[in-house]
């Protein structure tokens, strides 16, 4: 079983010192879980395929309803002429049927009859196939479900992804922010200089350029923001301008984790196709029992009057309203259609390619998956090792500007060096933050790979 636990990261913690996390919205603070929540109960895909899945258990209720037996009752009262002839046809389901009425001429005298009838018919045998049919009812709810979960596997990705896309960009506002204090006090001291005459004017100029190309990151930075937070809107229905997030500030999660899943039951990502063939199989055997032999059982009752008497006598028509004569029946019946071996080879093979193709389905999931773990090891190796050099750059970069700034005043050193300082120390921050970024992302893409999502946005707390 997958086991998690939390251990102060040491960059982490250099970063929340370096760059102390500030609010500037009056928002609501939502952490991973509660997005997600939202969203599971928001966005209606799910709703959509939770209804296929209510919808597939309705149709296992409606295939055992179909093993009762048919029980048909039928009353008719009919007037007309009675006139045939000996002879067989077929009727085709178009021409009335008349009994007796056979004479040298016609009698078009009118004639009234009634017909009162329950029949019944029962499958006594079919080898199987009412089993079939439960399989296969039940497989289809088996792949309804897994695709459920796997529609609500991906949106959890999805969240968990801007959620951390957003949070990189939080930390990147807070980056730009300082940048931008540091480019105003530079700004400040030169234009202090300036005015006394102790540096050229061309400083304030250079100084105020590089001071509005800050400020245009910063603005860059904030309408990224906003865009991922109307992502997020748009899957949570929670209103952008409500939306902030936590921020981790020294919590890192570190997962042992298997570096693919190979169980089938353990990933929706790879389930899902699991559930694909198996529906598959369930059919094929469907297939197989339907073209059986039935063994029918069939027992009628029915009841007949007339205005026409045994000995062609015409009576008047309120003698044919009543019931004069009773029957019953029953009987068994083999049924089989000679071609149904011809269809059953037919669907059987349509069935079998869709089962091939269930599989090569499969497995490319499987490939997919493990390619995804072992590229999401590498970033995280990766990540891992520049963690330990960028708290080092960051430091030092910072050193250097703070050393520029005062060798700037002193008038030891040109303008260009101070702002070459500032572009280093705001360089350093940014590949910080972008590393932690990749670092949690290649976390995530870990998780969702291995079939342990769930798990790892229960750690992000």
């Amino acid at each position: 079983m997958v086991t998690f636990y939390v251990r102060k990261c040491c960059a982490l913690l250099g970063m929340s010192l370096l760059l102390p996390v500030f609010s500037l919205w009056a928002q609501s603070t939502f952490t991973l879980q509660q997005l997600i929540d939202a969203a599971e109960q928001y966005v209606p895909t799910l709703k959509q395929k939770q209804a296929l899945v209510d919808a597939s258990k309705a149709s296992l209720t409606d295939v055992k309803h179909s093993f009762l037996p048919q029980v048909k009752l039928s009353e008719q009262l009919n007037m007309g002429s009675n006139n045939s002839m000996a002879g067989t046809f077929f009727t085709f389901g178009i021409t009335p049927s008349t009994s007796a009425g056979i004479r040298a001429t016609n009698d078009y005298s009118p004639v009234t009859g009634n017909v009162a009838v329950a029949y019944s018919e029962y499958a006594l045998m079919n080898f199987g196939l009412n089993n079939a049919k439960l399989n296969n009812a039940k497989a289809v709810i088996g792949l309804q479900e897994a695709d459920l979960k796997k529609e609500g596997y991906f949106l959890q990705l999805e969240i968990a992804r801007l959620y951390f896309n957003l949070l990189k960009y939080q930390y990147r506002l807070n980056a730009d922010k300082q940048n931008t204090d540091r480019y105003q006090t530079v700004f400040s001291i030169i234009h202090v200089l300036t005015s006394s005459g102790i540096k050229p004017g061309a400083d304030s100029s250079l100084a105020k350029a590089e001071l509005s190309k800050a400020r245009i990151n910063y603005n860059q930075t904030v309408g990224k923001i906003a865009q991922l937070k109307q992502q997020l809107s748009y899957l949570t229905g929670v209103s952008d301008q409500k939306i902030s997030i936590d921020t981790l500030r020294d919590k890192a999660v570190y997962m042992d984790m298997p570096s693919i899943a190979t169980k089938e039951q353990g990933n929706p990502l790879i389930d899902y196709y699991a559930k694909k063939r198996d529906a598959y199989f369930a059919n094929e055997n469907l297939i197989r029992k339907a073209y059986l032999p039935k063994v029918i059982l069939a027992s009628a009752v029915w009841a007949r009057g007339s205005s026409i008497q045994y000995n062609d006598n015409f009576k008047s028509l309120s003698t044919g309203l009543g019931y004069q004569r009773f029957n019953y029946a029953v009987g068994v019946a083999v049924t089989y259609n000679l071609f149904n071996g011809m269809y059953r080879k037919d669907k059987l093979l349509i069935n079998r390619y869709q089962i091939q193709a269930s599989e090569f389905e499969l497995q490319q999931q499987k490939l997919a998956l493990g390619s995804a773990a072992l590229q999401a090891d590498n970033v995280l190796a990766t990540t891992k090792a520049n963690l330990l050099e960028l708290p080092v750059q960051l430091s030092s970069a910072q050193a250097v500007f703070n050393q520029k700034t005062a060798q700037y005043k002193a008038g030891l050193i040109s303008l260009i060096d101070v702002t070459n300082a500032s572009f280093v120390l705001y360089r350093s921050q940014t590949d910080y933050i972008e590393t932690i970024s990749d670092w949690y992302l290649a976390q995530l893409d870990k998780a969702a790979s291995t079939g342990t999502l769930t798990q790892f946005i229960q750690t992000i707390k």
